[in-house]
């Protein structure tokens, strides 16, 4: 009898991952979790807490984005240089992507998100009260490092869903970190309009304490299994992964490139609302984060519709729109309408895309969905860092017209990239009947077997075959 290689082997020595760090009970290669209560195991309570955690984690990530040019008058920032506070975000997020969100496959994931929410709280207290610009550049960078709790709530909510609600859990809680991201630039011009930018960070800091608490009550206590892995070892097998999955490589790369083009928008959207003619206040400002909510009506269809088998066509028509949507964008000096137009067209596609990616990366290996979510979101997190940083570069020299350009050539090059790599990706329908074999003994290999075939590829390679099999 074959199984799937992603328990990984306990190793002979030292070194594994430090269960005093966060009080988990020993370090596990899965875990699984009674069911609540709903169909696919997860009631619509949690499935709700799931969504509203989300969104007050992924919020933290994107509260500075009205708020560059105040922050700039207090530290002295210059206008080319103010995508560093968003781009630190970025770098934080992507070093918790990789360090923290991992741990989701091998630790008590409820403990887990739990720490991280009251570590959160410290360091948006710490943010807040920045007396230097060095010192909220290091606060930034540990919000997002505590901010990727975003994904270990993601892939606990998956691994407690069945594989048919699978997709739409996933949109379900994926609203809510649309909600959080774009209400998050709304919330935070208001504060800000009203008591500075600081208040912003000291307000989130006692949300965070709050959800944190609730979360050690109202998620479920998962049921460990497997054996003590490696936490370095842990950390090698995403490249491993990254390597073998082609359905992981593809939306990974996607991802870079629509969130590149997503960022280049809301990073730098402040500047030219802010400046003149049109002089807008913080609150204006971020009332385009209400508008952006609309994206969140996308992703419960779209997890319904990868439910369905047709992530492939949804995702190609969604990186349709996003290109779309660019042209009126490009016009937001002369119409703020034709902006709020270009922002709900851009908002829909980007979390189409988004909730099919991570539906579809899940059912690869759902053994290691931490791992998977969180090594794609690393590619989120760098195209959101360089999409902020070289859109405020590019105004500072080109102006709006340059920023359209900029995020216009990123979406074309998602959507190209799709087409290129479409032909090899299977449905999600083939990913979700593979998937439910491989909780019988064979049903790993013929889960990979009867997946690139349909994607027109013949049989595994011999590496895929070997890195499934040994174990």
């Amino acid at each position: 009898m074959t199984r799937c290689r992603d328990d990984l082997p306990a190793p002979s020595s030292a070194a594994t991952v430090p269960a005093a760090a966060i009080r988990a009970a020993p370090i596990r290669a899965g875990e699984s979790s009674a069911p609540t209560g709903a169909a696919g195991g997860l009631s619509r309570r949690t499935t709700l807490f799931f969504a509203v955690a989300c969104g007050v984690s992924v919020s933290n990530v994107y509260f500075a984005d009205p708020l560059l040019v105040s922050m700039g008058q207090d530290f002295g920032l210059s206008p080319g240089t103010l995508g560093l506070v968003v781009t630190a975000t970025q770098i934080g997020y992507g070093l918790g992507l990789f360090l923290l969100v991992p741990l989701g496959d091998v630790v008590n994931r409820r403990r887990l998100i739990v720490v991280q929410f009251l570590l959160m709280a410290l360091a948006l207290v710490a943010a807040g009260s920045a007396p230097v610009a060095v010192v909220l550049l290091a606060g930034m960078v540990a919000v997002g490092s505590l901010a990727v709790v975003t994904q270990s709530l993601v892939a606990f909510a998956a691994s407690l869903a069945g594989p048919a609600h699978r997709g739409r859990v996933v949109g379900v809680v994926t609203s809510g970190v649309v909600i959080g991201i774009l209400c998050a630039r709304t919330a935070s011009g208001v504060l800000a309009d009203l008591a500075g930018w600081r208040t912003v960070y000291f307000a989130s800091a006692a949300l965070a304490l709050a959800i944190g608490l609730v979360a050690h009550r109202a998620l479920p206590r998962p049921t460990p299994v497997g054996d003590q892995v490696a936490y370095f070892r842990l950390l090698a097998s995403m490249a491993e992964l990254f390597r073998t999955e082609r359905t992981f490589r593809n939306r990974a790369l996607l991802a870079l490139l629509v969130f590149g083009a997503f960022s280049t928008l809301w990073s730098c959207l402040a500047l030219p609302l802010s400046a003149p003619p049109l002089s807008l206040s913080h609150s204006a400002i971020g009332a385009f984060g209400l508008i952006g909510v609309a994206g969140a009506l996308a992703a419960v269809p779209a997890g319904r519709l990868n439910d369905r088998g047709l992530s492939r066509w949804t995702t190609g028509g969604a990186l349709v729109v996003l290109c779309v949507s660019w042209a009126p964008i490009a016009l937001a000096r002369q119409s703020l309408w034709a902006l709020a137009i270009g922002v709900v067209l851009l908002d829909l596609a980007v979390q189409a895309v988004h909730v099919t990616s991570q539906s579809l990366i899940y059912e690869v290996r759902p053994a290691a969905g931490s791992r998977l979510i969180g090594g794609y979101m690393i590619f989120y997190s760098i195209g959101s860092g360089t999409g902020a940083i070289a859109s405020t570069a590019t105004f500072a020299v080109a102006g709006w017209a340059g920023v359209s350009v900029q995020g216009a050539s990123l979406s074309l090059c998602a959507l190209l990239w799709w087409a290129y790599t479409a032909s090899t990706e299977g449905s999600s329908e083939a990913s979700s009947e593979a998937s439910s074999e491989a909780s019988t003994g064979n049903g790993p290999v013929r889960f990979v077997r009867g997946w690139r075939e349909r994607a027109g590829r013949g049989t595994p390679s011999t590496a895929g075959s070997a890195g499934l099999e040994r174990g």
